[in-house]
């Protein structure tokens, strides 16, 4: 599989799954209404493990511009080929969205709440204060990538020096990973953490024709998408300064 398709396909996985959480947790008549942020934290856990699982292999299963510029500027990735998966993250991503809204239609249709219509395809503040909005993302991100970095550059060896591969359960340290952050640090956000969740799937809430479906709040969509670039640089310069 080319890379870039890996990656559109490994995003479009996700937001199908991640949106499709929230959408099964705040639209009416849904057999999860709601049912809480622990099924939305660990349903997006296990999104990112099942995009991992299939674009892994071809592309590293970035899935997130912030992951490629974190490896980028940290030296484990080609800067020529981040534009490339910059733009596959953001298409696939808004089409996965697009997937999980024509699965959750009917109960789109039956809801009134602008709110509720808008939480499936983008993040939004518990509290808004576009500073402190702004940190949580930078925070969040910065846990994501640093980990990340550690986990991508770790090796399990034998005695020959056989690496032991894991399969498809190699993919489960990076889910657990964005579990906990949801769990630890999502609560103020909604914890985006990655510019092309939340870029891609307001763009198709600005396009979709839904009745009553309100702003796509562009004022505030900044903030999922600065937050989680500047998060990840100082990721990657912590890491470089400390070592691998």
């Amino acid at each position: 599989m080319n890379p870039y398709v890996a990656e559109f396909i490994g995003t479009g996985l996700l937001l199908l799954l991640g949106s499709g959480v929230v959408a099964n947790m705040v639209l009416p008549q849904t057999k999860g209404n709601n049912s809480g942020w622990l099924v939305i934290t660990t349903a997006w856990g296990f999104a990112v493990f099942t995009g991992v699982v299939v674009a892994g292999p071809y592309s590293g299963a970035h899935l997130n511009p912030a992951v490629t510029i974190g490896l980028a500027m940290a030296g484990k990735f080609d800067w020529a080929l981040a534009p490339g998966y910059i733009i596959a993250q953001v298409i696939g991503a808004g089409i996965g969205a697009f997937l999980s809204y024509v699965v959750h239609i009917d109960h789109f249709k039956a809801s009134t709440d602008a709110g509720e219509i808008a939480a499936p395809f983008g993040t939004s503040p518990a509290i808004r204060n576009l500073k402190n909005n702004f940190i949580s993302e930078l925070i969040g991100t910065f846990v994501l990538i640093f980990v990340i970095l550690y986990i991508t550059g770790a090796t399990i060896e034998d005695a020959n020096q056989t690496p032991i591969g894991l399969g498809s359960v190699g993919a489960l340290p990076v889910a657990i990973l964005v579990w906990v952050i949801g769990l630890g640090l999502g609560g103020t956000t909604g914890y985006a953490i990655n510019p092309a969740r939340d870029l891609g799937p307001r763009i198709v809430h600005q396009l979709l024709p839904i009745k009553g479906k309100g702003s796509s709040d562009w004022a505030y969509a900044w903030v999922p998408i600065v937050g989680p670039i500047v998060g990840a640089a100082l990721a990657a310069v912590l890491y470089l300064l400390v070592g691998s």
